[in-house]
């Protein structure tokens, strides 16, 4: 058995068959892990999405701040965005189910020495400590008050975790992190405004992977969310949006071996739209 770990697919239905189809996949053998964002701002969410879900055990996706608007946007409790490519989706027969399957999806997945999350994680926490926390969005998110949880998912405040949170500023730091974080300080402390490459962290803070200190080093992260970071690799880091529906690429990496996988992408849309 292989596991393939893919970045952001965006609804970029075509890129995604093209590399399952470089690398062979066999669902009865392999494994496919997905670190979020599988829809929108590309051609087909909705094929995306039936596509991973018929795909059962042989694929395991985290959430991503895209799959977050996707069902806030369901809900009613987001409105949808100029650049959004979420109405098939929305109106599709099977649209129920798509999105209860979605709202079953883990915040963070470990396995062995990897652990997978769509953003990143706070240099306090321990891998052990960000199951944890996971779980708490994760009943939230499965739970009978979900359409409340999401209702009270946005907001880029409170920006520093601590242990004294409660309610929803506890879950909604928690998402942050998880799903939209790029730079943090080393105590904690979430920049969500700067969005470009690393040398444009602001004073003070650092890409959530080089924070001094990160408790998380001793596995590797499988990430996705930083486009203009591209992919990354190194021994404790494996960043694998690498700019799909911008006109990149869509990547893999076998775990096993660390073997890079990559296919062309039409561009859908213009970096920052």
């Amino acid at each position: 058995m292989a596991i393939y770990a893919i970045g952001d697919v965006q609804g970029c239905i075509s890129a995604l068959r093209r590399l399952l189809d470089v690398f062979g996949f066999d669902s009865a053998r392999d494994r496919l892990w997905f670190v979020g964002d599988l829809v929108n701002r590309g051609p087909d969410s909705l094929a995306t999405l039936r596509l991973v879900q018929n795909l059962g055990d042989a694929a395991i996706t985290v959430l991503g701040n895209h799959d977050f608007h996707l069902l806030a946007v369901a809900a009613g409790h987001a409105k949808k965005h100029r650049s959004d490519t979420l109405d098939a989706v929305l109106d599709a027969p099977d649209r129920e189910e798509l999105l209860a399957w979605l709202r079953q999806r883990p915040m963070m997945h470990v396995q062995a020495k990897w652990a997978m999350v769509h953003a990143g994680l706070l240099p306090q926490w321990t891998i052990a400590q960000a199951q944890l926390f996971a779980r708490e969005v994760e009943t939230a998110l499965r739970g009978e008050s979900w359409r409340k949880f999401l209702a009270q998912l946005y907001g880029d405040k409170p920006d520093s975790w601590s242990e004294h949170l409660r309610g929803a500023n506890r879950l909604r730091v928690i998402v942050n992190a998880m799903a939209r974080m790029r730079f943090c300080t080393p105590e904690g402390t979430i920049d969500l405004r700067t969005k470009g490459e690393t040398a444009k962290a602001p004073r003070g803070f650092f890409p959530w992977f080089d924070a001094p200190g990160r408790a998380s080093r001793d596995h590797t992260v499988i990430c996705g969310h930083w486009s203009t970071l591209g992919l990354k690799l190194r021994p404790d880091l494996i960043a694998l949006d690498s700019g799909c529906v911008w006109g990149g690429s869509l990547s893999a990496v076998r775990l096993e071996d660390r073997k890079l996988f990559q296919v062309a992408c039409e561009q859908h849309q213009a970096p920052g739209a």
